[in-house]
C-alpha cells in the first residue's frame, strides 16, 4: 500500500503560479501509475494530468494541456504538478493518486486508480 499526502495549494491571481507536491511513502514511487485529480464545486472529479510507471510517458487533459506539467523525483518519492497560466476556472481541490494497473499512453487518464490522497485546495482569483 502506497500512502499519500498532497501539499501546495493556495490563492493565486489569474495569471500566476502553483507547484503542487504529492509525497510518496509505503513502496517504490516507480512501481505506480501517479494521477492528478481536480474536483471544482458542483461538477464531478476529473482526471487533470498522468504519468506513467517505467517508461515515464505523461497524459493531460486538453484544459490544462500547455499550461501544467506532471514530474516525479523517484529519490525523493515525490510527484509535482506545476501550474502556470493558471485561470479561475482551475479552482478546485486537487487530488493525487496512484494506480497498480498497467496503463497505455491512451488510458493513462481513465485508469482505475487505486489509493488516494487528501486533497489540496487551490483558488485563483481574477
Amino acid at each position: 500500500q502506497v500512502q499519500l499526502v498532497e501539499s501546495g495549494g493556495g490563492s493565486v491571481q489569474a495569471g500566476g503560479s502553483l507547484r503542487l507536491s504529492c509525497a510518496a511513502s509505503g513502496r517504490i514511487l516507480s512501481s505506480y501509475v501517479m494521477g492528478w485529480f481536480r474536483q471544482a464545486p458542483g461538477k464531478e472529479r476529473e482526471a487533470v494530468a498522468a504519468l506513467n510507471k517505467s517508461n515515464g510517458r505523461t497524459a493531460y487533459a486538453d484544459s490544462v494541456k500547455g499550461r501544467f506539467t506532471i514530474s516525479r523525483d523517484n529519490a525523493k518519492g515525490t510527484v509535482y504538478l506545476q501550474m502556470d497560466s493558471l485561470k479561475p476556472e482551475d479552482t478546485a481541490v486537487y487530488y493525487c493518486a496512484a494506480s497498480t494497473y498497467w496503463a497505455t499512453l491512451s488510458s493513462l487518464l481513465s485508469l482505475k486508480y487505486d489509493y488516494w490522497g487528501q486533497g489540496t485546495q487551490v483558488t485563483v482569483s481574477s
